[in-house]
C-alpha cells in the first residue's frame, strides 16, 4: 500500500522538485541506465524472466522518463514508458530494488483550434500546437488528392479537432486527428477519422493506404523485390518476393498496418515468422525475427506502427536484417511500389453510420469557423486556443 501511495503521488508530480524528468538518450540501454545511477543490475536485470529482459529492450530515444529521489538523493521510484499503453516500474523496498511492469497513468483530451494558413500548412500547424507529429499525420492524409504547393493561399482556413495525451502534465505519445478541414481556392476539404480507424473524405471515399512504407525505422534495405537473385546462402538464382531491410539485432519492428496476427512462430527458412492479416485480401510477413514482443501471438489484434517483434538472424540468414512481404489472395507484390495498397468506399448501413458521425463532426467544424475573425483584420487570432471534452463541451480559452 505505501509502495502505492508513492507512485501515485509519483504520477501527479506532488512532490515537486524531487521528481525528476529526463529524455532518454540515443544508444543509451537500459543497463548502461542501471550502471550510470548505481542500480543493481543483478535484481533489476539478470535476475528478471526473459519476457522482462525483453521488455527493456523497448526503451527509445527521446521518450521522457521520470526518477524520485529522496532527501538523501537515493533513487526511490523509476517510471520508463515503452509505449502508449506500459512502463517499467523499478521501486526501492527495505531488501533492495524491485522491478515490474505497469500501466501507464495518462490522461487524453480532445483539443481543437481555427487559423488561418501562413507560409503552409505545415508550418501553421506547429506554430500553432508545436507538434511535427500532427503536421505529419495531417500531411500524410492529403498529400494524394490536393496540391498545397499550387493551390493554397495565406489566409485560407484551418481547422482541426484531434485526441492527445498526456502523462505527468506533458504532451505523451501520437496525436490521434479526428476531424480536419482546409480551404483551398475557396473550396473546403475535410478529412473524418470514421469508427473503424480509417480516414474519409465528405463522399465516404477512404483516403488513407493502410501500408506503412518501412516496417524498421532507419533501416536501409538490403536486397529488392525480385523475381530472380542469386542466393547468398543456397548459392543459385531464386526469387526474392519481399524486401530486405539491414538492421542491427534487436531493433524493434513495427505493423506496416492495422491487422490480425495469423501467424507467430517458426516456419523453416524463415526462421521466426510473424503474419499479419489486413482488410481486403491483403497479408504482411515479418521473418527471421531475433523474437517476438511479449502479447503477440495468433489472433492478437495489432495497430499500425504497433512494435510487434525485433530484428535478428534466424532460419535461413546470413545476418540481421527484416525479410518484409507484401501478398493480397497469397500473391506476392512489391511493397515499394504500392503507394496506396486498399481504398475503400462506405456503402449501406456502414455509410449511414457514417453520415451521422460526420454531421457532429461537422457541426464542431462549424462551430470554430464561426468563432473565427478574418485573418486579415486580426492576425493575433492565431495565439487562441480551444480545449473541448469528447462531449464537445468547451472547458477553457487561453492563449498560447
Amino acid at each position: 500500500m505505501i509502495r502505492f501511495f508513492l507512485l501515485l503521488l509519483l504520477s501527479l508530480s506532488v512532490f515537486g522538485s524531487e521528481v525528476q524528468r529526463y529524455r532518454w538518450e540515443n544508444a543509451l540501454t537500459y543497463l548502461v541506465f542501471l550502471e550510470q545511477n548505481n542500480l543493481p543490475t543483478k535484481e533489476l536485470y539478470y535476475n528478471l524472466d526473459v519476457d522482462n529482459q525483453r521488455l527493456t529492450e523497448e526503451m527509445r530515444a527521446g521518450v521522457n522518463y521520470q526518477i524520485m529521489r529522496d532527501t538523501n538523493n537515493t533513487i526511490e521510484q523509476v517510471l520508463l514508458p515503452l509505449n502508449d499503453e506500459l512502463q517499467i516500474h523499478l521501486f526501492k523496498t527495505d531488501e533492495g530494488y524491485e522491478f515490474e511492469a505497469i500501466p501507464i497513468i495518462s490522461e487524453t483530451k480532445t483539443e481543437a483550434f481555427a487559423t488561418t494558413i501562413v507560409s503552409s500548412p505545415n508550418y501553421t500547424i506547429m506554430k500553432r500546437t508545436k507538434s511535427k507529429k500532427l503536421a505529419q499525420i495531417f500531411t500524410a492524409n492529403f498529400k494524394n488528392s490536393l496540391n498545397f504547393k499550387n493551390d493554397i493561399r495565406n489566409g485560407d482556413k484551418l481547422v482541426m479537432v484531434y485526441d492527445q495525451k498526456y502523462r505527468l502534465g506533458k504532451v505523451f505519445s501520437m496525436p490521434v486527428l479526428k476531424v480536419t478541414m482546409i480551404e483551398m481556392r475557396k473550396k473546403y476539404h475535410y478529412i473524418y477519422l470514421n469508427d473503424d480507424e480509417r480516414y474519409y473524405d465528405e463522399k465516404g471515399h477512404e483516403v488513407e493506404g493502410f501500408l506503412l512504407a518501412r516496417p524498421v525505422r532507419g533501416a536501409r534495405v538490403s536486397s529488392y523485390f525480385t523475381k530472380r537473385r542469386f542466393h547468398p546462402v543456397l548459392k543459385k538464382w531464386k526469387a526474392h518476393l519481399g524486401i530486405d531491410y539491414a538492421a542491427r539485432r534487436g531493433t524493434p519492428i513495427v505493423a506496416a498496418g492495422s491487422g490480425t496476427v495469423i501467424y507467430a512462430a517458426r516456419l523453416g527458412s524463415y526462421g521466426n515468422l510473424i503474419k499479419i492479416r489486413h482488410a481486403d485480401g491483403y497479408e504482411t510477413r515479418y521473418a527471421h525475427l531475433k523474437s517476438f514482443r511479449q502479447g503477440i501471438r495468433s489472433g492478437k489484434r495489432v495497430k499500425k506502427g504497433q512494435t510487434i517483434g525485433y530484428v535478428g538472424t534466424t532460419g535461413r540468414s546470413t545476418g540481421p536484417h527484416l525479410h518484409f512481404e507484401l501478398r493480397k489472395h497469397g500473391n506476392p507484390i512489391n511493397p515499394l511500389r504500392v503507394v496506396q495498397v486498399t481504398t475503400k468506399k462506405l456503402k449501406g448501413k456502414e455509410y449511414d453510420a457514417f453520415v451521422k458521425l460526420k454531421k457532429n463532426y461537422d457541426e464542431t467544424v462549424a462551430l470554430h469557423l464561426k468563432n473565427m475573425t478574418p485573418y486579415a483584420k486580426t492576425p493575433k487570432f492565431q495565439n487562441k486556443c480551444y480545449i473541448y471534452t469528447r462531449k464537445n463541451e468547451k472547458l477553457e480559452s487561453k492563449n498560447g
